[in-house]
């Protein structure tokens, strides 16, 4: 069961950090290395408390669907998005944005379980954790990049 966090400084307000972080047509720019596309539910702009999104990707080769149900939403501080049906046996993603000087910190934590038991674990040791820390990580940094070019460009959109 492991929990990947993660933390980023972005130098923007939370309120657009928090906005860009839960809109899906910059999840689908973040996340171009796997080919994903939101085929279900919301499928564009920004999703919100209770709302659901399928995603369809390829990761290890293999075209894989998950849909994900947005279960907390306290704006601008916090949202949770957690798995309804896909290959995890279960997870829970919950985004932090923490006002700073300056900017908000980013703290993105993503709790999981793999299937399959003990072949599960030996997957999350051998690859899985690290492959998905990367992919949340590459995600973040767009977030970080698409947020900061709103502050110094808000007529961009």
């Amino acid at each position: 069961m492991p929990i990947i966090k993660t933390d980023m400084f972005i130098y923007a307000p939370r309120e657009i950090c928090f906005d860009v972080a839960r809109d899906i047509d910059i999840h689908t720019q973040s996340t171009s290395q796997t080919f994903e596309k939101a085929i279900a539910g919301v499928t564009s702009g920004l999703i919100e408390l209770n709302e659901t999104v399928t995603w369809e990707a390829i990761h290890f080769g293999i075209k894989q669907k998950l849909t994900v149900r947005i279960t907390e939403f306290d704006y601008p501080n916090r949202f949770v998005d957690e798995m309804e049906k896909g290959a995890f046996k279960r997870f829970y993603h919950s985004h932090e944005f923490i006002e700073k000087p300056n900017g908000t910190l980013m703290v993105d934590t993503f709790d999981y379980t793999s299937p399959l038991g003990v072949l599960g674990k030996l997957a999350d040791r051998l690859f899985l954790e690290q492959y998905m820390k990367n992919f949340l990580i590459t995600r973040n940094r767009v977030i970080k990049k698409v947020a900061e070019e709103r502050v110094t460009a808000p007529h961009q959109r």
